[in-house]
């Protein structure tokens, strides 16, 4: 029994993932240098990429001009000077081994940072191997070379700086992040949720006004030739989807993908099921309503309310909020590639810890997960598989954490109490 039970605190105990982290990180660079050195490297963005970054540097501002082989730039400008960057230590896009090893170091400083934010939220070890375990997810960085690869290092990055409570360097991070590919932005309701509870009204105000000052500062240099433009490409939201390529609603058949009210129900749900959150899950910290929230602008909390509200946002719920807030936008998407996956691999073992199942269930649907995102070209099967799993997610969090801050004092009453003692 001495051994069963060091087996269970060994698996349950978030203190070792302090030595757990850096082995399970070596492991994974070994394997990444496995997977360049074997696996030849699949040719599907990169040139393109390159292509748009030989205009831009020709002096090419005008975004509605500026394309490549796969089409026009439909990305924001963190994109095109990351790009920039690896074109020239790549000798102009043609050393691709170069360019994978950029990747590697991508990949590893984004798995340590996934890491960094599970142990800051006391997340157990048994699920910390499940973060270097994913083919796709290699795939993705290693021999795909998506920009989905630094949007996702920059979430983690963003996420972590939260944790740790530097508000500022997190919400220049996250920008960044919006800065490189839209995908990002699923995550802005939880993002604007956490600062307005963790900071004074004010603050959380010069946090947002601070990323929209990075988000113009980025796409200042293209702005004077076309803004509309610049603003259409990079963050469009009427693009026309091909049902060939999804990896998600295979099974609802082209006729219905295709249809306009496919696209107003997915709408309707992922604002529903933001709404459900917003007021049952996200807001608990303080216990106030939105209007209650944004009504401290005029008449701020008492600064023992304050300092509670900030408190009860904790890393574990930073976390949690964030990550299911990007879950809920890949359930809801009109179409998800396979290169969306770097937005869900290292948010599912998180999510199902949360939500508090059985390890052996996490590793399930993890696999299953897994299945459905390898499967090419998609399938029935898959993509139900791919839709399910997310379905598990996002509706488990939000039954697993329904206890979540319960047992605390909330800053709604103390401030009640400090209004009737004052009257």
């Amino acid at each position: 029994m001495d051994l069963y039970h060091q087996a269970i605190d060994l698996a349950s105990n978030s203190k070792h993932t302090r030595w757990l982290s850096p082995l399970l990180l070596l492991a994974d660079a070994v394997f990444c240098a496995l997977i360049i050195w074997k696996i030849p490297y699949t040719e599907i963005d990169w040139r393109a990429y390159i292509q748009q970054v030989e205009q831009y540097r020709n002096g090419e501002r005008d975004y509605t001009l500026i394309k490549g082989d796969t089409g026009p730039l439909v990305y924001p400008a963190a994109h095109l000077f990351i790009y920039n960057a690896l074109y020239l230590i790549t000798d102009k896009g043609a050393d691709i081994l170069i360019a994978q090893c950029t990747f590697a170091v991508v990949y590893l400083g984004a798995v340590s940072m996934a890491m960094a934010c599970y142990r800051m939220a006391k997340a157990p070890p048994h699920i910390f191997p499940l973060l270097i375990l994913s083919k796709r997810l290699h795939s993705l960085f290693l021999l795909r070379l998506f920009n989905d690869c630094f949007a996702i290092l920059a979430l983690f990055t963003a996420i972590y700086f939260y944790q740790r409570r530097i508000w500022t360097v997190g919400s220049v991070v996250y920008s960044f992040g919006v800065g490189i590919k839209m995908s990002v932005l699923l995550a802005a309701p939880a993002v604007g949720l956490i600062l307005l509870q963790a900071l004074p009204f004010n603050r959380a105000m010069n946090a947002a006004f601070l990323m929209a000052q990075i988000q113009i500062t980025l796409a200042f240099p293209f702005l004077p030739a076309n803004a509309k433009g610049y603003l259409a490409r990079s963050f469009e939201l009427t693009r026309q989807f091909l049902f060939k390529w999804t990896v998600n609603w295979r099974f609802v058949g082209e006729e219905r993908f295709l249809s306009r009210e496919f696209a107003i129900t997915l709408i309707a749900v992922h604002l529903a099921l933001l709404s459900t959150f917003v007021l049952t899950r996200w807001t608990r910290p303080s216990g106030l309503s939105i209007p209650a929230l944004i009504s401290t602008a005029i008449k701020p909390l008492p600064p023992k309310a304050q300092q509670l509200m900030s408190i009860n946002v904790s890393p574990s719920f930073i976390m949690t909020s964030i990550l299911n807030s990007m879950a809920i936008g890949m359930l809801c998407a009109r179409s998800l590639h396979y290169q969306f996956y770097a937005y869900i691999a290292w948010s599912t073992p998180f999510l199902l810890w949360k939500a508090g199942l059985h390890p052996i269930f996490i590793y399930a649907v993890w696999g299953a997960q897994e299945w459905g995102w390898n499967v090419y070209p998609s399938t029935d099967a898959s993509s139900i598989m791919v839709v399910g799993c997310l379905v598990v997610q996002v509706l488990s969090v939000w039954w697993g954490t329904r206890d979540d801050l319960a047992d605390v004092a909330s800053p709604a009453d103390i401030a009640g109490e400090e209004k009737e003692h004052d009257e």
